[in-house]
Parts: C-alpha cells; structure tokens; sequence
C-alpha cells in the first residue's frame, strides 16, 4: 500500500523549506505513520542554519520528534497497523554485533528521521517498524494531553531520561543541570523523578522560576555570576541540604561553549560529567581535572528504543509535566516557527502538526 505524503524538504543550508509531494510506501519491516505531531529540536536549527552535516544528501525532510497513527506496513510490520506511536529519535537495527550487546546508540546501520531518511515534518514519514513505542490514547487522554505533544518524548524526554539513567543518578544524589531549556528542563525533571535533589542553571530567568516549580531545589542565574561563584553557591547549598560533596552528577545540556565550560568547572571528586547537548564550538579544557578528581565524562547519544515505554509512563503517571512546556503550531508555518525558535523567540518546545 502507498500513500500520498507532503514533506517540507531542506534543499540548501539557510534556505527556506519547501513542500514536496511523492509517494510513501513502506518495504519489508516498515510502516507509514500519518504524523500527528512532530517537535522541533535545536538538531534541526543545526541542520538548518549552522553547517551541521546530514547523513543523507539534500533534499531531506528534517524533524525527529515524531508521533502518529500507523497507517500503512509493509511485510513483517501488520501488527502495528491502526496504532498510535512515538517513532524513537535513533532506531538501531535490532541486529548487528553491537545491538546484540545493548550498543543500539552507536549502531552503525542505524536510522535517524531527519538526518539518516526523511523525517518528520511531514505529514506522512516512512520509518523502521522495530523499536516504535506504542502510545494507550485513553490514558494520554486521562492525562490531558495530546498524541501531537507527546512527539516531544522521542528525544527531549527520551534523551535526558537515558543519560540521568546511564549516569546512576539516585535518590540522595545531587544532580546539576546546566541549560535549562528542551532538553535541560525536561533533564530537570527526569533527574528529580529518580530521587535526586536538582540546581538548574540558565541565563533564563523565565524558565528558572518555570522549573522553580517543576523539579528544581535550586536555580542559579549563569549571566549574574561566574563559574566561581556558582560552584561557592551549589557547595553552599548542598552542605545546608546535608548533600555530598563529592559524586555530583552533571549534565551538560546547553549546547553551548559557555555552558560546556560552566559544567566542567563543576567538576568535584568522583564526579560524572553526561555531555547532552551538542555545539559546533570548540572547547579548551584541561583534561587532566578527570584524573585528579577521580571523575568520568560521558557522552549520550539518543536513547535505546526499549527504554521508552518506562520513560513514557512517567508522563502518563504523573512525574513528568510536558504541557507547561511545549507549544503546537500549524505545519504550514514551519519557517516563520523555524525562525523563531532560532531566534530564540520563542521559547517553548514547538511542536509543528500538519493539517
């Protein structure tokens, strides 16, 4: 079965996105998902306007923040026909040497709408069937929210969930997020839902307070003070809270030099540094910090498809709120939205949903 889909094709870097039609038919293993709702990530403002490179060559549909309705499959893949799901934001291929031994996120056949096939700022996106994360619409209804709002979970909550888990964060810790937007807000969160007390760090004093209210004990203005003085404060607090002075764990997720700069300074004894958010920019670091405090450093990339069910019921439970911070706009306006959030105009998770 084929389909008749619109997707707003990147054609050239700092050009705006044009609408193609073509068909979509699903091959062996695949599904077609009528797209619901697909976020928009500072990935694709990469892709767009900074220089960041696709894995597949333009034209590309962009968008990896995807939910919908299955609506077509091809062989293999009927058992998801009629359902709604997240598409997962890295699909391993479920059967190489490295996904056999839980390495899905650097499996090298891997596919990533918006970057490896086409995505999801479309309103039809073929994809892998293996890995969806099936969605129960009641209880999305029951907590009040959309199937559109939840595409927000394939990387914005998917991401942040896998490296609070990878690190070990538990209750007692004391976990620092620095750059509290998307991905950060929601790390605020996630940290939180598993037990530890959370400073959130930003140059943003709206959505400090926000997140005043969402997860955070502690939030600290990074453009009144410097590395310094923010480190004073963080040890200040955690003494009063009767928090450790050593093992913090630390989450890059501005994406920034600043931000990047700010979190190794942080550094303490037996300390893990998960670097989540990404930057063209280099960074100057005296890499020797990680032998003298005994500390490690991780990289995140994605999260395996398998862990989202658990991060999904955290939404679906309660624990983590994602209405306060996303915002839909038509597909139709995916440059004027596009520009703005590069233009930091707007500051919610955007979530473009076709018509």
């Amino acid at each position: 079965m084929s389909i008749e889909a619109s997707h707003w094709l990147m054609t050239a870097v700092n050009a705006p996105l044009a609408a193609a039609r073509f068909r979509a038919e699903p091959g062996p293993g695949e599904v077609v998902v009528a797209v619901a709702g697909c976020g928009v990530c500072h990935t694709d403002l990469g892709y767009l306007y900074d220089g960041v490179k696709t894995n597949h060559p333009l034209p590309l549909a962009l968008g990896h923040e995807i939910s919908g309705i299955v609506t077509a499959a091809g062989p293999d893949a009927g058992g998801w026909l009629g359902k709604a799901v997240i598409v997962p934001a890295v699909l391993p291929c479920g059967h190489c040497d490295l996904c056999r031994r839980g390495l899905g996120p650097i499996c090298r056949a891997q596919k990533m709408p918006g970057n490896d096939i086409h995505g999801g700022f479309a309103t039809h996106v073929v994809v892998p069937g293996r890995g969806l994360c099936e969605v129960d619409t009641t209880r999305l209804a029951n907590a009040g929210l959309t199937l559109a709002e939840v595409s927000i979970v394939a990387d914005a909550l998917t991401t942040p969930y896998q490296a609070v888990r990878r690190a070990g964060v538990a209750p007692g810790s004391l976990a620092i997020v620095v750059g509290a937007g998307g991905v950060g807000g929601y790390c605020v969160q996630m940290a939180s839902a598993f037990g530890a007390t959370v400073v959130a760090i930003d140059i943003d004093a709206a959505r400090l307070e926000a997140l005043s209210r969402h997860g955070a004990a502690l939030t600290l203005d990074a453009g009144a003070q410097d590395s310094k003085a923010i480190k004073a404060a963080i040890s200040e607090f955690a003494k009063a809270r009767g928090l450790p002075a050593t093992e913090w764990f630390i989450f890059e997720c501005s994406g920034t030099r600043a931000g990047q700069l700010t979190a190794w300074g942080l550094l303490v004894h037996g300390a893990t540094l998960s670097v989540v958010g990404f930057t063209m920019d280099k960074v100057e670091v005296r890499l020797s910090n990680l032998m003298a405090y005994d500390a490690r450093a991780l990289g995140n990339w994605g999260c395996p498809p398998e862990s989202y069910p658990a991060a999904l019921e955290l939404v679906l439970a309660g624990r983590i709120s994602i209405k306060p911070f996303v915002e839909t706009h038509p597909l139709d306006d995916i440059n004027r939205v596009l520009a703005a959030v590069h233009r930091r105009e707007i500051r919610k998770r955007a979530v473009l949903v076709p018509a």
